[in-house]
């Protein structure tokens, strides 16, 4: 049998425990061989305690796959042995405190590096970490830890890295992450990773051909840890803890990543705002369009500007579109002039009925199109939209639960093959209409594909799919599929189709045992 009709076979639920326990028997002992047939009888939550400890027992990776999923008895694991499946079940609040500290002496500082962006941690091993004499670690530790008088002494470490990790954690108090901007109060650091590595000045080539360098790109030092003093304000500018007025200090920066982190800030006065909505750079502008801080004066703003001078363009108006806070007659202005595509917009997800009707009742198809993305209209509401003339918006709503087959069958008369497979996709389509629209001529792909997955497709709406080559590995795992064509599928030549039938739970269990009988 071939590995990937073994490894669909592992995945199946309506597989027999006699050849559920053949299969883990097989995969257990070669660590080459068995590696996907592991991998996909990892992902079963019917194993049970036996089988799951002989994969773990298997390969370290299947044994982190176990843990993270929570079937692995922290018991049968030596976090000695095998740190990084204790680290796994640590993070699933699974291991016992006493490991924490044994990592946190591990001679590998990947180790360490990873125990210490773990939450939870003893304070005792936090401090163990905070002293650890690899800066990475101690980086990590600053990033995440929630211990409040760490993270400020972090925040003034001597060693730039280190900064800038605390610079990005929200626990850090917000006084220290004031000093990282201004350096009031703060001593120089005394290294960063560049100058630790190299002699300075240096600048990392992004492109470094060095195998052994890790290094990030541009990074820099010329005795002031210049690359690594710039990603602190970075981090800092945009952490909500650190006061408005000290990353309000940074608007004016050359730099265009720390004024797009200034940019999706919360807190700024909207003055600055407005400074930052005529930032030179799109980027800018974009982050300041979406931020649902900014208001409605500024928003009509922006909105005015869209499509002219330096404004021009899309990604301002795309932005304004997802603005959770945008008015509505603004985002139906936007609709009209900007091609927003087939999205739930936040403001349209959070509008009242009376809205939506409103929107509903545009003459703009743009903008009905805007509230048939939703999936929780009043019937009277879904019903209208179906109905509509315009194919953009009827295919839009096709989807929309509660739909009848009438409706439905309504829809493709008026308007043919633009909605046929979003009417497909519809959770309520009867078998009948999926039959007819597997069978419709001209043939339409996408409407396989949905077909292939739906939950009322009959045999007879699924056969005329295993011709579309994107949905023949789909249309496989259905278990609407007589078990006589499935028998054939496993010999497909496309390895996807033939395990997605072997992983079929309509696959006869004979069937299944004659594959594992010379395996």
């Amino acid at each position: 049998m071939n590995a990937h009709l073994a490894a669909g076979l592992a995945v199946n639920p309506a597989l027999p425990p006699e050849l559920l326990d053949r299969l883990v028997a097989r995969a257990a002992p070669d660590p080459d061989e068995g590696a996907d047939l592991a991998r996909a009888l990892s992902e079963r939550t019917d194993l049970g305690p036996a089988r799951v400890a002989a994969l773990a027992a298997r390969d370290v990776h299947d044994a982190i796959r176990l843990a993270r999923a929570g079937l692995l008895n922290p018991a049968d694991v030596d976090p000695a042995a095998r740190p990084s499946v204790a680290l796994a079940l640590l993070d699933e609040g699974a291991g016992p405190p006493a490991w924490a500290r044994l990592l946190a002496t591990h001679p590998d500082r990947e180790i360490r590096r990873t125990l210490a962006s773990r939450p939870g941690l003893p304070l005792d091993v936090v401090e163990s970490l905070a002293a650890d004499p690899d800066p990475g670690v101690v980086a990590e530790l600053a990033l995440w830890t929630t211990e409040p008088s760490v993270a400020a002494r972090l925040a003034a470490h001597p060693h730039a890295e280190v900064r800038k990790g605390a610079a990005a954690n929200e626990a850090v108090p917000p006084a220290a992450l004031a000093a990282l901007i201004t350096g009031e109060g703060l001593s120089p650091a005394r290294s960063c990773l560049v100058c630790d590595r190299e002699e300075i000045p240096f600048t990392h080539d992004p492109y470094c051909p060095r195998t052994d360098c890790n290094l990030r790109g541009g990074a820099a030092c010329a005795g002031g840890h210049e690359s690594t003093v710039h990603e602190t304000w970075q981090q800092a500018a945009w952490n909500p803890a650190t006061p408005v007025a000290a990353a309000a200090s940074l608007t004016g920066h050359p730099s265009m990543l720390i004024r797009c982190a200034l940019a999706e800030r919360s807190d700024l006065p909207q003055e600055l705002y407005a400074q930052l909505a005529e930032d030179p750079i799109p980027a800018v502008r974009s982050e300041v369009a979406g931020n649902p801080a900014i208001g409605e004066p500024l928003i009509r703003a922006l909105a005015a500007r869209c499509g002219k001078g330096k404004n021009a363009g899309d990604e301002v108006a795309h932005s304004l579109a997802r603005n959770p806070r945008v008015p509505l007659d603004v985002l139906a202005h936007l609709a009209g002039t900007t091609r927003i595509g087939p999205t739930l917009l936040p403001r349209i997800a959070a509008a009242r009925p009376a809205e939506l009707a409103g929107l509903a009742a545009s003459p703009q198809a743009r903008v009905r199109l805007l509230v048939a993305q939703r999936r929780d209209l009043a019937p009277e509401l879904r019903d209208a939209l179906a109905a509509d003339t315009d194919a953009s918006v009827a295919k839009a709503v096709a989807p929309h639960p509660g739909l009848s087959g009438e409706q439905l069958r309504a829809m493709v008369a008026r308007h043919g093959v633009r909605v046929l497979a979003r009417v497909a996709a519809n959770p309520d389509a009867p078998p009948a209409l999926l039959e007819d629209l597997a069978r419709h001529d001209p043939p339409v792909r996408r409407v396989f594909r949905e077909i292939a997955g739906h939950p009322n497709a009959t045999a007879a709406a699924l056969l005329p799919c295993l011709a579309d080559e994107k949905a023949r590995s789909r249309t496989a795992g259905h278990p609407a599929l007589p078990p006589a064509v499935l028998a054939g599928l496993l010999a497909d030549a496309d390895p996807a189709v033939a395990r997605a039938a072997a992983a079929n739970p309509s696959l006869p269990p004979a069937v299944m045992a004659e594959l594992l009988t010379d395996w």
